[in-house]
């Protein structure tokens, strides 16, 4: 029907006017909630990010793909891929090598013993420190504590040689006692005990801090209230510091359990020799020996490669048992 001059059709679209009319010269906005949308509401926060980003993308990430040598034949001065192909040769020569498994014990032991010593001991430190009420023995003591943390690797193992000498203070101590001088750094059974002590003396007060940060945010009401419930101070410490610092604690625990088998590669090359190989010879140092100082670095990427499977293994297992037994985990 046709009014007015005015003709209108069943297929001509409806024209919106006025407020409601979209406007096709306006940028299409990230709905709340989205990722664009917390991008460009805090695009300076995420530029922090990017050198972090760019240094593992070129410095971890990036070299993983030569892991490809441990299934491929390499010669220094070829291909950096590898020459041919040659599968699973390199896995089943450590697997089948009895040096090898002999590595692999002592890494097992020394993280082991590690992980037993210096994860605790942060933990029962960081609580005598809380207890101080005098500021400047706290202050005092976390000085103490946590200055071996930044002496040299280099530094702490010359000193570790030096005190255990034939003729240094600790063998001199011993004469002055009535004892006999020990060649402690010569001595295979004596090995694990220097590592451990001096990682742990070196580690300890610095690995206080993250937990003296989680003690700040517990709430001083529930210690309010265990006092009212008659709760004493051992009792405090069971029902309210531990549950407070255990999510900060399974974080760290699964963290070292991850590099459970990237023990102390610095320490260990510094302090061991061919007498104390039996016990103090790991699979960091085992890959040096045979990559670097061998040139067989196919071989070293197999052992290498190896070595990460199981740290992923271990790491996820840890995750995974922490989620199911006390609902904390890193992911």
């Amino acid at each position: 029907m046709n009014t007015s001059g005015m003709s209108t059709t069943l297929d001509d679209p409806p024209r919106v006017t006025g407020p409601d009319r979209p406007d096709p010269g306006r940028r299409r906005r990230a709905r709340p909630g989205t990722w664009r949308h917390a991008l460009r509401r805090d695009w300076q926060l995420y530029s922090l990010a990017v050198l972090p980003l760019l240094f593992f993308l070129i410095f971890r990430y990036a070299p993983m793909i030569g892991n490809v040598i441990a299934f491929r034949r390499f010669e220094p001065g070829g291909s950096i891929f590898g020459e041919s192909w040659v599968g699973l040769r390199y896995v089943k020569l450590f697997l089948n090598d009895p040096m090898f498994w002999n590595v692999f014990t002592n890494t097992l032991v020394l993280g082991g013993l590690t992980l037993l010593f210096c994860f605790p001991l942060p933990i029962a430190l960081a609580l005598l420190l809380n207890e101080v009420r005098s500021r400047r023995i706290k202050r005092f003591l976390q000085s103490v504590s946590y200055l071996p943390h930044f002496l040299s690797m280099v530094i702490v193992a010359a000193l570790v040689m030096q005190m255990l000498a034939i003729d240094g203070p600790v063998n001199q101590m011993v004469k002055a006692l009535g004892g006999e001088a020990t060649p402690f750094m010569q001595k295979p059974e004596w090995f694990r005990t220097i590592f451990v002590s001096s990682e742990v003396w070196q580690t300890v007060g610095w690995g206080t801090i993250l937990y003296l940060a989680a003690l700040t945010t517990i709430d001083e009401q529930l210690y309010d209230a265990a006092r009212i419930d008659g709760a004493n101070r051992w009792r405090q410490i069971w029902h309210v510091t531990l549950p407070g610092i255990r999510p900060t604690a399974i974080t760290l625990l699964i963290l070292n359990i991850g590099t459970f088998m990237a023990t102390g590669f610095e320490k260990v090359l510094l302090l061991y020799n061919p007498l104390t190989y039996p016990t103090a010879d790991v699979i960091s140092t085992y890959l040096y020996r045979m990559g670097v100082e061998s040139s067989n670095l196919s071989y070293a990427a197999a052992i290498g490669l190896f070595e990460a499977l199981i740290g992923i293994v271990l790491i996820v297992s840890a995750n995974l048992i922490s989620r199911r037994t006390v609902g904390t985990g890193l992911w």
